[in-house]
């Protein structure tokens, strides 16, 4: 199994941004789907951006246009840079792995990932 390891939540004040990241041990499969789901207390995981092995990304409508997911694959690294940050992106946000699929219209279904991170936590205040 694949352990993933995120960093770099924080606050920030509405407007503001920040990034986080997913530290992971590599793939050897030709395929993979890896993103960020996100938590807020009392609410469903739900998806937030995940990243293939072909670069391809999809974005959930709620984030689309200020969050950008991007990898290093030198430093095996997943990253999210959140912008235009809102209080209703409070959430603890966790970093997510399905190696062997690309990812498709599932994504965001939290079942089809197979590794999960700790989770990080990130707070917007008005």
């Amino acid at each position: 199994q694949v352990q993933l390891v995120e960093s770099g939540g924080g606050s920030v004040q509405a407007g503001g941004s920040l990034r986080v990241s997913c530290r992971h041990p590599g793939y050897t499969h030709s395929a993979y789907c890896m993103g960020w789901f996100r938590q807020a207390p009392g609410k469903e995981r739900e998806g937030v951006a995940v990243i293939d092995s072909d670069t391809s990304t999809r974005y959930a409508s709620s984030v689309k246009g200020r969050f950008t997911i991007s990898q290093d694959n030198a430093k095996n690294t997943l990253y999210l840079q959140l912008s235009s940050l809102k209080p209703e992106d409070t959430a603890m946000y966790y970093c997510a792995a399905d190696p062997g699929d690309r990812c498709g219209d599932w994504w965001e279904i939290p079942g089809r990932y197979i590794s999960w991170g700790q989770g990080t936590q990130v707070t917007v205040s008005s």
